[in-house]
């Protein structure tokens, strides 16, 4: 069994005490009304306001079901690239919004002087997949046409399953994405093995949780083997845009990330995969607080930084 006490350092432990204490480990069991008004709170309560100078509006991609948006711009944007980000964390494809990554699509936009687009794309049980994965490549069509910078994909959790779901689906395109930042991505790996056994009873996430999450998203449909939900179902890996995966060490979805990498990288591609030691699923909300999740956040800017630019360094 796994002792966490002496894997997760104490701020850590703080964080995710903070967390239980307004998202209880039994959450899934709430309604998904319930959980999304705890979610909701919980994430007020970690807003950690904007970078002095950030500027945000609100708006919407003009599809015949309008997919709001909300893009930051930083006092001196860097016109190298734009990052387009596919947010939610924890939250399963059935949480949050606009507001529940806004602090961190500030941060994004203030450190690395990219222009950030948060995308919010529709939610299950009400809209189940593909409804995700559509909005998604909308919004990337949408980028490709609107802007004449690269684009850049990045996301985290369900938002990094979404961005690598939308790096295989626009291969072919003549404006593919120029890289992908994918953070604690679920991407569809073996569920019998690897960190999916030995980190089951993490805290933050458990293998419990990620069942409930890939059944409602589903509707309870079998659809194995469908790449746009599980990109690591893709049998090709080729002409994949260069990619960065952090996952955290505490976190059955983090063997995800090592596979992708090992896929891409026999398959001639670019890429590189990194577990933070200690860290636990949806680290980046304690990237004020815990040391740890603090430096990871520095590395996970400085790949964007780096990728947006068109650069390699691993």
């Amino acid at each position: 069994m796994t002792d966490y006490k002496t894997l997760i350092d104490a701020e850590t432990w703080a964080f995710i005490e903070r967390t239980n204490s307004y998202y209880p480990p039994d959450t899934i069991d709430y309604t998904i009304a319930e959980q999304r008004q705890i979610y909701n709170r919980m994430c007020r309560e970690f807003f950690a306001g904007y970078p002095q100078g950030v500027t945000a509006e609100t708006t919407a991609i003009a599809t015949p079901w309008h997919i709001p948006i909300r893009v930051y711009r930083a006092p001196a944007p860097e016109a190298a690239a734009m990052v387009l980000y596919f947010h939610f964390h924890g939250g399963g494809f059935i949480l949050g919004g606009l507001d529940s990554h806004d602090d961190l699509c500030a941060e994004l936009c203030s450190r690395t002087g990219y222009e950030v687009v948060s995308v919010d794309y529709r939610l299950a049980p009400e809209h189940l997949h593909p409804a995700a994965f559509d909005d998604a490549i909308c919004a990337f069509e949408w980028a490709a046409a609107t802007y004449e910078r690269p684009v850049l994909l990045c996301g985290d959790s369900a938002g990094g399953n979404l961005a690598a779901a939308v790096s295989h689906a626009t291969r072919g395109h003549a404006r593919k994405p120029i890289g992908q930042i994918l953070v604690y991505p679920g991407l569809g790996g073996d569920s019998s093995a690897g960190s999916y056994v030995t980190h089951a009873e993490a805290p933050m996430l458990t293998a419990r949780d990620l069942v409930f999450y890939r059944d409602i998203r589903t509707g309870g449909e079998d659809r194995t083997g469908d790449l746009t939900l599980w990109p690591l179902a893709d049998a090709e890996f080729a002409n994949l845009p260069p990619t960065v995966v952090i996952t955290a060490e505490c976190d059955p979805l983090s063997s995800d990330g090592e596979a992708y990498r090992d896929r891409i990288v026999a398959a001639g591609g670019r890429a590189w995969w990194l577990e933070e030691p200690g860290l636990v699923h949806g680290y980046l909300r304690a990237r004020h607080t815990a040391g740890r999740a603090r430096s990871s956040f520095t590395r996970i800017v400085d790949a964007v930084a780096i990728l947006g630019r068109g650069e390699w360094i691993w």
